[in-house]
């Protein structure tokens, strides 16, 4: 098999000059369309540590322990000679580096056409540099990218973990406090459900964690069965290929909206799952996978999108930016597939997802992650109905509140 590579493919779109990367003539482009983001310079950029939780506990998915409750991130904070100021979610390695765009002007570091120049981190620089452009432009950013989608998508909860096993001290957790979770998450507004499975690769036997995952998806669909309620399942690659025929023979004609990360990206099993799924009663649901690949690396997902075997892509919004997905969701769409970036940690990544998807479209769901925090205000993405609202206010309208 001959595995393209991620980078190959933004190599390829910008030998057509879609993008422009970090040249002269690129920011020349940019200043002549955008002069408002050439008259601003970045004055100051620092890191920030806030600190959010999740509404509980969340335990084990089924190849790490648990998660926990309580959260810290690190956010970019950019201000501008003109007074602007933008923020975003970027990471403690990019300390060493944020020094570089001070002096710069907007300009020079990013457009709505192609995110960020070349050079620059997606994961450290991509969503502050957004957040700033579309404050000094007056815009939200889902505008900035072309308003081609809806301003209300699907939402997902994304933390329907493996909670019935005990954590530390807390032996009163069973199968009914999964089944709390999801009451919790539908009266929260969410009207799809990811459910973790892959019990048997380190919390169970191999039979008795199938036979358990079985159980709580089946359980779950009782429950919710006359309420209009999708269900999902995540395997985050505790499966082989064997191990998903036998969870979905034993799920029988339950509808799945879709099966995520079976086992690692691999295109000979995927297309015997995708040929087995189509013939078997499982044709219209998504084949979910690429979850975390970052530019430049084997992107085997991609591929598996080219051929007809994924056919939702999950590259995270955080590890490849909005700078990337620029690239990568024409592709999909070409494809014929649909998208549904990675945003499990923070609200902030929710958020994010929101406007990619009003902003460019073909996204068929965002992942829900219910977040909160005395450090964020994040603004207005009502969750109502299953449908989370973008924001209109500019940049991507959330706060950093409590700051020194």
């Amino acid at each position: 098999m001959h595995r393209r590579t991620f980078l190959a493919n933004l190599s390829a779109v910008t030998a057509t000059g879609i993008l422009l990367g970090s040249s002269k003539l690129a920011a020349k482009a940019t200043s002549d369309k955008y002069p408002e983001l050439a008259r601003h310079k970045i004055s100051a950029a620092d890191l920030v540590q806030v600190s959010y939780h999740w509404p509980r506990v969340v335990g084990r998915n089924g190849t790490k322990d648990v998660h926990g409750q309580y959260q810290t991130a690190h956010v970019l904070r950019l201000r501008t000679d003109q007074g602007a100021m933008g923020w975003g979610l970027s990471h403690s390695e990019a300390a060493g580096s944020i020094q570089q765009i001070v002096g710069k002007s907007v300009a020079d570091l990013v457009s709505p056409e192609a995110g960020i120049v070349k050079g620059l981190n997606v994961f450290h620089f991509d969503f502050a540099l957004f957040d700033l452009m579309g404050v000094i432009l007056k815009k939200p950013v889902y505008q900035l990218l072309g308003a081609k989608g809806t301003k209300e998508t699907p939402v997902y909860s994304g933390m329907i973990y493996i909670d019935e096993l005990a954590i530390k001290d807390d032996n009163t957790r069973t199968l009914d406090t999964i089944m709390n979770n999801c009451a919790w998450d539908y009266n929260y507004g969410y009207r799809q459900f990811k459910v973790k499975i892959g019990r048997g690769k380190m919390w169970y036997s191999a039979k008795e964690g199938m036979e358990m995952d079985v159980k709580v998806f089946k359980m779950i669909y009782e429950e919710y069965k006359g309420r209009k309620v999708d269900l999902l399942v995540d395997a985050n690659n505790a499966y082989t290929l064997d191990d998903t025929i036998t969870f979905m023979t034993g799920i029988g004609g339950i509808p799945l909206y879709w099966m995520e990360e079976p086992f690692p990206e691999e295109a000979e099993s995927g297309r015997k799952l995708r040929d087995w799924m189509n013939k078997n009663g499982f044709a219209k649901t998504r084949y979910a996978d690429g979850e975390f690949i970052r530019p430049g690396q084997m992107d085997v997902a991609i591929e598996m999108v080219r051929d007809g075997i994924v056919n939702t892509y999950l590259n995270d919004i955080h590890a490849i930016g909005i700078t990337n997905w620029l690239t990568a969701m024409p592709i999909v769409a070409k494809a014929k597939a649909d998208a549904s970036p990675h945003a499990w940690g923070d609200r902030l990544k929710t958020n994010y997802t929101t406007h990619l998807a009003a902003g460019l479209g073909n996204v068929s769901t965002v992942e829900g992650v219910t977040t909160f925090s005395d450090d964020i205000d994040y603004g207005s993405y009502a969750i109502r109905d299953g449908k989370i609202t973008v924001s209109d206010e500019p940049g991507f309208g959330m706060k950093l509140l409590k700051l020194k």
